[in-house]
C-alpha cells in the first residue's frame, strides 16, 4: 500500500540548515536537500514525504491551508502572523529575542504614558500588541530591512527587531531596552492532517521529539 504524501514546508534562512539536519536525523534524508540548491520541492523515490522550500513569512500561511502538513518555523514569524495551526514542539535551535532598541545616546528612560514615538519593525502586529499593553502610543513604521538605520535616519526614534548576538545592535550603536519576546524554531501542523493522517503525524512528532531531547542532552 502506497503511502499518502506528507509534506513538510522548511523556511528559507537562518532556520533551514538545522532543520534539514533535524529531519535527516530522523531517517528523512535527500542527497539533493541542502541549503545551495535552487530548488523548491524534494521527494523521497516512494514520494511517501515532500519537503517545500518557502519564504518564512509563508511556512504558517502553507500549514493552515493545507498545502503543508506540517511545517518549521520561528516563534517570532507565528507570533506576527497569529495563523490558526497546532504548534506540539519546541525544536529549540534557532535562538533569539525579539527586543525594543534606541539609540545609545537616548539612554535607557523608560517612556511616560504621553509619549507618542515612531517605531520602525518588520513585526508590526507583535509591535502594536506590545505597547497596547503597555497603553503606550505609538506611531508604528514597518520596513523590510536595514532596521537599524531607521533611528539613524530619523525615521523612528526606537526600533522592534529579532536578534541573536546583539552584534548587529552594537555596531549601529544601538541599546536594547527590553525582550519582547524569545523565539526558537517550532514545529506546527495542519489542523486537518493532526487528524486525516494522525498515526503519521504523531510518530513523526515523536521521533523529532526524541531527536530534539538528545541533541540539547548532547547525545547526537
Amino acid at each position: 500500500m502506497i503511502k499518502e504524501t506528507m509534506t513538510i514546508a522548511l523556511p528559507k534562512g537562518r532556520l533551514l540548515s538545522p532543520a534539514i539536519r533535524l529531519f535527516g536525523r530522523c531517517g528523512m534524508n535527500h542527497r539533493e536537500l541542502t541549503t545551495n540548491t535552487r530548488r523548491l520541492i524534494f521527494e523521497d523515490h516512494g514520494r511517501s514525504w515532500r519537503f517545500v522550500i518557502v519564504r518564512d513569512r509563508d511556512v504558517p500561511t502553507y500549514v493552515e491551508y493545507g498545502a503543508a502538513d506540517m511545517g518549521v518555523v520561528g516563534k517570532d514569524v507565528l507570533l506576527e502572523e497569529d495563523r490558526d495551526v497546532y504548534e506540539p514542539l519546541d525544536l529549540k535551535f534557532g535562538h533569539c529575542r525579539l527586543i525594543l532598541a534606541q539609540p545609545n545616546t537616548t539612554g535607557r528612560k523608560r517612556l511616560s504614558l504621553s509619549s507618542k514615538i515612531r517605531v520602525a519593525t518588520k513585526y508590526p502586529n507583535t509591535t502594536e500588541r506590545y505597547f497596547s499593553e503597555k497603553g503606550l502610543a505609538v506611531e508604528i513604521i514597518k520596513l523590510y530591512g536595514s532596521i537599524e538605520l531607521a533611528p539613524w535616519a530619523g525615521l523612528a526614534e526606537q526600533i522592534v527587531d529579532l536578534v541573536a548576538s546583539g552584534r548587529t545592535l552594537r555596531e549601529h550603536h544601538l541599546t536594547a531596552v527590553e525582550t519582547i519576546a524569545v523565539s526558537t524554531a517550532r514545529l506546527i501542523v495542519n489542523r486537518a492532517s493532526l487528524k486525516l493522517k494522525y498515526q503519521r503525524v504523531t510518530e513523526l512528532i515523536r521521533r523529532l521529539r526524541e531527536k530534539t531531547e538528545a541533541s540539547s542532552r548532547g547525545l547526537n
